[in-house]
């Protein structure tokens, strides 16, 4: 067989990556490179689109150099993304005119509250699927034209250009030549119809923002251009575009209607693959384009948790009870149960399908027998009754079971976690040999565009599981466990609520 390759690039919210995947799906090579989080006030969170550009251009030469390949033997580039990060650039200098609104930032929570004050928030979710909030990056487009000086006047002359993250890169990759975006990043700017995948002129207007600044939409694995860069002569073509959370579902090749997938990071993102017709949330997910591959349109159903490998960080930083992250699960287990405790970590307010942005964590059910090992046993138990949350608000819209659960992320080598979040859901959840599933969606998507792979069948056969954690059958443990969670997190939402 050959020697060649697919190149990833993976552009996340503290650093940019890029990996390298041969024709096995396997990893070649990696390299990562962290870059500035910059915070003018509070709760706003900025980055540098210059540094975000020149850091993954550095670590994608470094990848290629460590792996010491040859240019032609990458076959394509696929890009994954922060997804909602909102940057708007000058179109004759190339040069951005403020620096990027990352999704984190909420300095647009009072603007996007007076539209929902106005009802217009039934509207946008059934055009959108989406639930007003600063999260996404119309407000941010419409605060950048209206805050920095002059970019009204020359957005309306058509000299402005708007990209999410992967417009950004492309942009940048090609010298200026595509201006354009996925299906799957279009789908979080509170901009585009889902159903028709188009530009919509209502929410334009709605939110201000002219139609010449927006990229074309494109689909998710197609030939979008290629480099422009002088790192050599060869010009390697760009052929995978998704956001992170759909990367990482098509990486766990849930390609089938019902299948599910949880990313466990800092917070935790559940999607589930409602199928090619968008299913709007009574249960307050979002409903977003999973990927487009040729005229098939995926859709998925999202929910996320804000604060999931977070609390073990917590745990180590804040309380001092554990000095590494690994330690967590030894120390959790050194106790057969909680002995009653109950940690809710709603240290920056509750996410789906809960949605109170003004609850904050507690602890209950303390005794004069609680100790640290009952902390940290409810603190990871907490992350599985979260995800429970989700999952059964995704069977209620969707109208079916999930019968397994895809995992990744930094938390899935913790092994009591997993098997305890499939204890509580009752369901099988699977982690896979390669868990860096974000960058290889992204890869399989600009493989799958430039023939390195054949179809999706043939990518079913690169997927490898690591380890199945079979649910132990609930005796009444569980359920009884659930329903203690449930009013804990009413008590939550009671302190946030009681004035």
């Amino acid at each position: 067989m050959k020697k060649e390759f697919i190149l990833s690039l993976d552009q996340g919210t503290t650093s940019s990556r890029a990996i390298l995947f041969n024709h096995r799906g396997e990893i070649v090579e990696i390299a990562q490179k962290e870059f500035t989080q910059i915070y003018p006030k509070s709760g706003w969170v900025e980055h540098d689109p210059q540094e975000i550009w020149s850091t993954q251009l550095a670590v994608m030469t470094e990848v290629i150099a460590k792996a010491n390949v040859k240019l032609e033997a990458i076959k394509g580039i696929g890009i994954t993304n922060q997804r909602e990060t909102t940057i708007v650039w000058n179109r004759k200098t190339g040069k951005p005119i403020y620096n990027a609104i990352v999704w984190q930032d909420r300095r647009t929570a009072d603007y996007c509250k007076a539209i929902a004050d106005r009802g217009l928030d039934k509207l946008i979710q059934e055009k959108t699927g989406l639930l007003i909030d600063s999260y996404f990056s119309a407000s941010k487009i419409h605060w950048i034209l209206n805050n920095v000086e002059g970019a009204k006047a020359m957005a309306d002359r058509g000299e402005l250009a708007f990209g999410t993250v992967d417009s950004w890169l492309v942009y940048n990759l090609t010298k200026g030549e595509k201006h354009v975006t996925d299906v799957t990043n279009a789908s979080r700017s509170l901009l585009l119809n889902i159903h028709t995948l188009e530009w919509d002129d209502e929410l334009l207007e709605l939110f201000e923002v002219p139609k010449s600044m927006l990229p074309q939409v494109c689909s998710s694995s197609e030939l979008y251009g290629h480099t422009s860069l002088e790192i050599g002569n060869v010009n390697i073509p760009i052929a995978g575009i998704a956001g992170d959370q759909q990367a990482a579902l098509f990486g766990q090749l849930c390609t089938e209607q019902g299948m599910a997938k949880n990313t466990y990071g800092t917070g935790c993102f559940m999607l589930m693959n409602v199928g090619n017709r968008p299913v709007i949330s009574k249960n307050k997910l979002v409903t977003t384009v999973a990927w487009k591959i040729g005229d098939q349109v995926n859709y998925a159903l999202e929910g996320s948790i804000f604060i999931g490998g977070a609390v073990v960080q917590w745990l180590r930083d804040e309380l001092g009870i554990i000095k590494t992250s690994a330690e967590v699960e030894k120390l959790a287990t050194s106790v057969s149960d909680t002995n009653g405790v109950y940690l809710v970590p709603a240290f920056s307010g509750l996410g789906a399908p809960h949605w109170n942005a003004n609850a904050r964590g507690i602890i209950v059910g303390l005794s004069r027998g609680s100790n640290d090992a009952h902390i940290a046993r409810a603190a990871l138990e907490s992350i599985a009754y979260q995800t429970y949350d989700i999952l059964k608000a995704m069977e209620n819209d969707a109208g079916s079971k999930i019968q397994e659960l895809r995992v990744d992320g930094g938390a899935t080598n913790n092994n009591f976690l997993m098997q305890y979040q499939a204890d509580i859901v009752q369901t099988k959840v699977i982690r896979p040999a390669v868990t860096e599933t974000t960058a290889m969606g992204a890869a399989f998507l600009a493989g799958l565009a430039v023939g390195f792979w054949k179809d999706i069948e043939e990518l079913k056969t690169l997927w490898k599981e690591d380890k199945v954690f079979d649910f132990r059958k609930d005796e009444g443990q569980y359920a009884a466990a659930l329903k203690e969670w449930k009013r804990a997190t009413e008590t939550v939402k009671f302190w946030a609520n009681y004035k």
